[in-house]
């Protein structure tokens, strides 16, 4: 009995240029997966997957196929969250059938559920969407001439300061 190969013949490109091979690895990349995963999954290195993907377009655009899906469904649910959002929680319960015998699953409660929106999320979306207006550091222009810089000062003036700052620092 020989050997099922799963992930195909190392270096065999060809294998993955076929509509099989291509939805393999956009469903991977779909999945989540790194490149990385993925060329272990077709048996290369990734290096070698590196070079595919510059040398044959449809494995590059079934992989960006892929990730793209997979990246619009994470922003979808990080914008939910960072804004908040209601559901309905449905119980269910196994009662006896009247009609028909036996059991069926029969709705006793719903609840509609509020989950409050999320700040780490908002400042997460706020700071990749708007980075001018929400990064940590701001940028800060100072016109005008500073006159009291280290060279300026006499050795012990510069002594001075620095016993200053020490004593700032404790």
């Amino acid at each position: 009995m020989g050997k099922v190969n799963k992930g195909g013949a190392k270096g065999k490109y060809q294998e993955w240029l076929t509509p099989e091979g291509l939805i393999k690895i956009e469903g991977w990349a779909m999945d989540g997966l790194t490149d990385e995963q993925i060329a272990k999954n077709i048996r290369i290195t990734s290096s070698t997957l590196y070079e595919w993907k510059k040398r044959y377009s449809e494995i590059s655009e079934a992989l960006k196929r892929g990730k793209e899906i997979v990246d619009r469904q994470v922003e979808n649910a990080l914008l939910k969250r960072a804004l908040g959002y209601r559901y309905d929680e449905v119980t269910r319960e196994l009662v006896e059938d009247l009609e028909n015998g036996g059991m069926k699953l029969d709705v006793t409660k719903v609840v509609t559920k509020e989950v409050q929106p999320d700040v780490t999320a908002q400042i997460f979306w706020l700071k990749n969407r708007k980075p001018t207006e929400w990064r940590d550091k701001q940028q800060v222009e100072h016109s005008g001439e500073i006159t009291n810089t280290i060279q300026q000062l006499t050795p012990e003036e510069r002594q001075k300061r620095i016993e200053e700052l020490k004593a700032k620092l404790k």
